[in-house]
């Protein structure tokens, strides 16, 4: 399967992935990731650290993303009912690496955050992804957002997929 993939193709991929996102297509966003997919945000401290050995405000295998995504579609899941409302944009795209049939790629990313009695929040960033090129298109093993903001508290709770 390994061939080259073009830059425009990885965007595509993305910006596919940020409005299911936006959409609040949860069940669309999971059909992305491959089976052995990761979910990382890591503290500021430790940017490149290990989640087994630092402190992450999410650190989720494949089990725990799909029960993210449960949660956070059960009604009575109070953090998201009525659910946030986002608007990300997505800049910069960079395939910073191939081994065969996976990708590293970067990009950074703006994720405006709206709800209902809060003011609005921004979360801004770079995006670190591990794509793996498959027979059905591309899909996500890893997937990183690291935050830019100085101080992590002042974001608020992360109860959406960032």
């Amino acid at each position: 399967m390994s061939r080259t993939i073009s830059r425009a193709e990885v965007e595509e991929f993305l910006y596919a992935e940020a409005a299911l996102l936006d959409a609040w297509d949860l069940e669309g966003w999971l059909a992305l990731l491959s089976d052995d997919a990761r979910y990382h945000v890591p503290s500021n401290e430790q940017r490149g650290g290990d989640p087994a050995e630092t402190l992450f405000l999410i650190a989720d295998d494949i089990h725990r993303i799909r029960a993210r995504v449960a949660r956070l579609q059960d009604r009575a899941a109070h953090a998201e009912q009525p659910r946030s409302r986002t608007r990300r944009l997505i800049a910069n795209v960079r395939i910073v690496g191939q081994d065969g049939d996976e990708l590293a790629v970067e990009a950074n990313f703006a994720v405006h955050h709206f709800r209902r009695g809060e003011r609005l929040r921004e979360y801004v960033g770079q995006y670190r992804y591990r794509l793996r090129l498959t027979p059905g298109g591309l899909r996500i093993i890893r997937r990183e957002a690291l935050l830019d903001a100085l101080e992590l508290g002042s974001l608020g709770s992360v109860s959406f997929i960032l």
